[in-house]
């Protein structure tokens, strides 16, 4: 199994579908190394706590962390589950930015950026991340967000570990 396979089904199982391995995760989202190993083999899925660590350690997007002493592996975000990742209240930049494709903006522009099956709105604070995002489902349309009116507006913010900026969503009149 390849590094970018690895790292897909992990997104899979830690953010949305643990149970298609009978994996539990704790209140926070983190499940324990040795079983998730354990039953990713059982389900055809094979891999070493080195990939593993690999893959934490070189995503692109830095989409996992581990604790301390690696025991326990969760998503940083962009979960479907019901976690709780106590991230702290943090204070956006003036502008942030998300990428999106044109078949969306007619939505956009009459309802805002919604969480939609999300926990929150993701955004960024360069335009390559969010056209690279965008991307993924054609040509890129990008958004720049007025985050710093929004804030100012007692709107709240939070920045995940891999530096995904996270709202509850984004209302119309902060969209550019």
């Amino acid at each position: 199994m390849n590094i970018k396979s690895i790292s897909k089904f992990l997104s899979l199982i830690l953010r949305h579908s643990p149970e298609k391995i009978q994996l539990t995760l704790d209140a926070h989202g983190w499940a324990d190394v040795a079983t998730l190993l354990k039953q990713c083999q059982a389900h055809g899925q094979r891999f070493t706590f080195a990939e593993l660590e690999t893959v934490v350690a070189e995503n692109d997007k830095q989409r996992f962390s581990f604790n301390e002493d690696k025991t326990r592996i969760r998503a940083n975000q962009g979960h479907s589950l019901e976690v709780a990742l106590d991230l702290p209240l943090a204070t956006p930049p003036e502008f942030l930015y998300h990428g999106t494709v044109p078949k969306f903006m007619q939505e956009i522009r009459a309802r805002g950026l919604q969480k939609m099956n999300r926990h929150h709105v993701h955004l960024s604070e360069n335009l390559d991340t969010a056209t690279s995002v965008g991307n993924r489902r054609g040509a890129a349309k990008i958004l720049r967000i007025l985050s710093g009116q929004m804030h100012r507006d007692g709107i709240p913010f939070y920045l995940s570990v891999n530096g995904v900026w996270l709202t509850d969503e984004v209302p119309p009149k902060y969209i550019q």
